[in-house]
């Protein structure tokens, strides 16, 4: 039997009044860089409480900062706010309201329970240090955490060490899930421009085709992971888009490829762009082509640091249980941009379970409760759940 969580009273009396913030949070989703609505709410309820805060970061980004005692170390635990651009099919009464925006990875969920612990360490807080509650905009894609970090965070906020955290459907509810190393992947994008001859279809001997240049080269990119990278390295080359031409009699005289790429490692990253930007070259050489190839990093991989890994796994033991913890979890070839604070700083990102989908009320859609799912909606069980374990956290690293 696993024992029941230990959960604060005062965050679980408060369970009901954080829902409500979380679906009107929900109900109105903002994109990346443009979550003024939500960063305005974060704003007003620190404050209601007596939290002092910095804004601006980032444009949206709201740090909200509790002192106690007289250490000088201090801790960060960082909650995302932004939507994706998705269509919600979901009907219940907290749906989004704009279409073509919705909260699909439960950032309002984890922006519902970081003002939870707020609400809770500035009332009742026993620790000596101080706690920074980093409110972060445009995670899907924007980097925020990136913006955030290069406008000063933190030489504004300069803590010892920074957490996160993310509901992960799959998960049951009660669970978490965390390692030491490798958590999630570095994603990356890339792009080539094959540029040949155009020519009418009947005389292709006249002209350069960059479609069969672009086939030639997408079966040799997909021998680089299978081939060419030790088979122990995980690693992904997926393209994604392949536009070319515009007519059926007509040979076009350009084509464009893109896709992703997502590893663990650097130096397997570089090996990949390496051989990429060799296959594509020598490949369109060999057909009389030419080609101009772009490729972008976006995110680094997600990296927990060992020290900070161990004491977050202490916690959430106490609160839930060992049995509750997976301390041994496959990691995601998904993309956080907490990574780059995790470049910054040491610290640990763990998984909150979201379970299965059957918290969600009648009117949601026929989909599963996948991440950026149009079906998806957080869990609000976690609410409480999520709030106490950064209370404990923080209490814990400042104690």
């Amino acid at each position: 039997m696993n024992p029941a969580p230990i959960i604060h009273t005062s965050i679980e009396e408060s369970q009901a009044e954080m829902q409500v913030i979380r679906r009107d949070i929900h109900a109105h989703p903002e994109l990346s860089f443009e979550e003024f609505r939500t960063s305005a709410l974060v704003a007003e309820k620190l404050q209601e409480w007596g939290i002092t805060i910095l804004q601006g970061l980032a444009g949206t980004g709201v740090v909200g900062v509790i002192r106690r005692g007289q250490s000088h170390r201090a801790i960060g635990l960082r909650a995302d706010m932004d939507a994706l651009p998705m269509q919600e099919v979901n009907e219940f009464a907290h749906t989004s309201q704009h279409p073509g925006k919705m909260h699909s990875c439960g950032h309002d969920g984890h922006t519902a329970m970081l003002l939870s612990a707020a609400h809770y360490l500035q009332k009742f807080g026993h620790f000596d240090g101080t706690v920074y509650l980093i409110f972060q905009p445009a995670e899907e894609g924007g980097g925020g955490a990136e913006v955030m970090i290069s406008q000063g965070l933190f030489e504004k906020c300069p803590v010892d060490a920074v957490f996160g955290m993310h509901n992960w459907p799959g998960i049951p509810v009660g669970h978490f899930a965390l390692k030491s190393g490798a958590m999630m992947a570095s994603a990356n994008e890339f792009a080539l421009k094959i540029s040949g001859k155009g020519a009418h279809a009947a005389q292709p001997q006249m002209g350069i085709d960059p479609i069969m240049v672009a086939v030639h080269i997408a079966q040799a990119w997909q021998t680089i992971v299978s081939r060419q990278i030790n088979p122990l390295a995980s690693a992904v080359l997926s393209i994604t888009q392949i536009h070319a031409g515009s007519a059926t009699n007509v040979i076009a005289d350009e084509a464009i490829m893109v896709g992703t790429v997502r590893t663990f490692d650097g130096a397997v990253l570089d090996e990949i762009e390496k051989r990429m930007q060799s296959m594509a070259r020598h490949t369109a050489e060999a057909y009389g082509a030419s080609v101009d190839f772009r490729f972008t990093r976006n995110y680094p991989a997600l990296i927990n640091h060992e020290k900070e890994t161990q004491l977050a796994t202490e916690v959430l033991q106490k609160m839930v249980g060992e049995a509750q913890v997976n301390t041994k979890v496959e990691a995601s070839m998904g993309a956080e941009d907490f990574a780059f604070m995790l470049q910054a700083k040491p610290g640990c990102y763990v998984f909150i379970g979201n379970g299965d989908g059957d918290h969600r009320s009648l009117g949601h859609g026929l989909g599963p409760c996948n991440l950026h799912n149009p079906s998806y909606d957080f869990n609000d069980a976690l609410l409480p759940l999520g709030a106490s374990y950064w209370v404990n956290l923080a209490e814990s690293f400042l104690s």
